[in-house]
């Protein structure tokens, strides 16, 4: 049975999790239809199930090992689950699901609450927004959306990731350019928090500046996962939309999208030749990341692995995808590719491109959780304009061996029209996401690789002590991309903390909401906010 079958798309009705919602407005008393709740289970070392879920997550590099795993299936339960692990003092931390950069979930953990069975998708009338929980995964968010109202949000590639986490640290994806992040459309959060005596309780905070609560939105607007309490649910609508039709309160992505693929044999790209690369997709970037202008409808990613050894060194690839609605989207291709390749020897092979239609384009050209199974280690920045020649050199010399890639996204847009207060996401001046990504495989130990991104991430932000300072061409670092590195002395000798490339100015008030919402520091992690 197909996934849409299963979820019994029929006409334009759409059944979720067991609740009916229309893809217009819902009929009487269908709006706040929701799902049977699976029963909270416990589940220990001696149950089978057990090691299914110590493997629940697409970065094999860590395991969890709790006393016992905590699966719910709503919120009582979560406000159960905490309530009963803050009582018998067991250190408690959260899954949502997907992958997470470090350790956050496995490290010094008694009870991992997982919040997998809390994976519903829908409209809440009475609130005029959707409801996406914590455990719904991005591809089924998207497919919901989608099929059921035509709208969608501007999140992550990755499928497998779930929205727990993803939309706490800021989310973003290929439709950022063009709509902004994914905490620009949060309009609630629901979130299971510990008071100074120990209580556990649920917590809605909204949008509105008047509500009470309204730190504690603000807080998840970007401030990472694991830091005031667990999140359970949210609801996105666009702050600008009007109304309560369901089908205006999100963006509507494009009917169909046209994606090509540029690629670089590695045998005989010079050095100059690859620093003639990197600076003409940089400037390409630099004069083309403003909102609302047609290139903004363009979103791509260069990844540059390793070279291999022997007479097939591997390829430098540049997939890339426009809105194909957009007035002249196959010469905007066309020149995308031609001005990125420009002067650059050997010549570049685009195959030819493909239009269709804009979630199959999302099932093909997205990462499932399949795709990003193995071992790695990932460091971010953001960068406000090009990489240096120097830090191109840097990349030419670290990528003489096949221990990972550097990767660039584009980036900017929309996202540049938010003050970097309005949400704890501050940075809001790059046109491109970097990471630098070490992997391995099982059976290796990893060492060599560790060493390789570390020194290169290091070597690349020479000149701020090895690591991104916000200002120059950097904007910092993205914290759902963690890397623990940028806390340790050893390879951060910028004297600028590791908040400050997370956070910058937006830190002070992070803090001031930690004390308020999570006193006893109940929720924390290498890179949780202070109080």
């Amino acid at each position: 049975m197909s996934e849409v079958t299963r979820r019994g798309f029929i006409g334009s009705t759409a059944v979720v999790g067991g609740g009916i919602a229309a893809a217009g407005l819902a009929p009487a008393g269908a709006a706040h239809a929701q799902k049977a709740a699976v029963k909270a289970v416990v589940v220990r070392p001696d149950d089978p199930r057990y090691e299914d879920l110590a493997v629940r997550r697409t970065n094999e590099r860590f395991q969890p090992r709790p006393e016992y795993f905590h699966v719910v299936g709503s919120t009582e339960q979560v406000v159960g689950a905490v309530q009963e692990a803050v009582r018998a003092g067991r250190r408690v931390t959260v899954r949502s699901g997907g992958h997470c950069y470090e350790n956050f979930v496995g490290e010094g953990a008694q009870v991992v609450i997982d919040l997998c069975e809390m994976n519903e998708v829908r409209f809440d009338e009475k609130r005029g927004a959707f409801l996406v929980e914590a455990g719904a995964t991005l591809m089924q968010t998207y497919r919901t959306l989608y099929l059921g109202w035509g709208v969608t949000l501007p999140g992550g590639q990755c499928g497998g990731v779930s929205a727990g986490g993803h939309i706490a640290g800021g989310g973003y994806g290929p439709l950022s350019r063009l709509h902004g992040l994914t905490v620009d459309y949060l309009e609630a959060v629901e979130v299971v928090v510990v008071d100074r005596g120990g209580r556990a309780r649920a917590v809605v905070a909204t949008r509105d500046p008047d509500d009470p609560h309204h730190d504690l939105w603000w807080a998840h607007t970007g401030g990472g996962g694991g830091n005031f309490g667990v999140v359970t649910r949210y609801w996105l609508r666009d702050p600008a939309a009007r109304g309560r039709d369901p089908r205006t309160l999100l963006p509507k992505p494009p009917a169909s999208v046209l994606s090509g693929i540029a690629i670089w044999s590695w045998k005989d790209l010079s050095r100059e030749s690859f620093r003639r690369l990197l600076r003409n997709h940089g400037e390409w970037h630099e004069r083309n990341s403003a909102a609302g202008t047609p290139a903004a409808a363009l979103w791509g990613s260069l990844l540059i692995p390793g070279r291999k050894p022997g007479a097939d060194p591997g390829g430098i690839v540049m997939p890339t995808q426009v809105d194909a609605g957009v007035r002249g989207a196959r010469e905007l291709l066309d020149g995308y590719f031609a001005t990125v390749a420009e002067g650059v020897t050997p010549q570049v092979f685009v195959p030819p491109y493909t239009t269709m239609p804009w979630f199959k384009a999302v099932r093909t050209l997205s990462l499932g959780a399949e795709s990003e199974q193995g071992r790695y280690k990932g460091k971010s920045a953001y960068l406000r304009s090009r990489l240096t020649d120097r830090q191109a050199d840097v990349a030419y010399d670290h990528l003489d061996r096949p221990h990972g890639l550097l990767w660039l996204l584009s980036y900017g847009g929309r996202v540049n029209t938010v003050a970097p207060g309005a949400t704890a996401t501050v940075e809001r001046s790059s046109m491109l996401k970097m990471l630098h990504l070490g992997n391995w495989e099982e059976g290796q130990d990893g060492k060599e690789q560790l060493a390789w991104v570390r020194s290169f991430h290091r070597d690349t932000f020479a000149g701020t002590g090895g690591v991104p300072v916000p200002g120059g061409n950097c904007g910092g670092a993205y914290i759902n991309y963690p890397d623990i590195d940028h806390a340790d002395p050893d390879w951060n000798t910028s004297g600028a903390p590791w908040s400050t490339l997370y956070y910058g100015d937006n830190y002070a008030r992070l803090q001031r909401v930690k004390r308020r919402w999570d006193p006893r520091n109940v929720f924390h992690h290498a890179l949780s906010v202070r109080g």
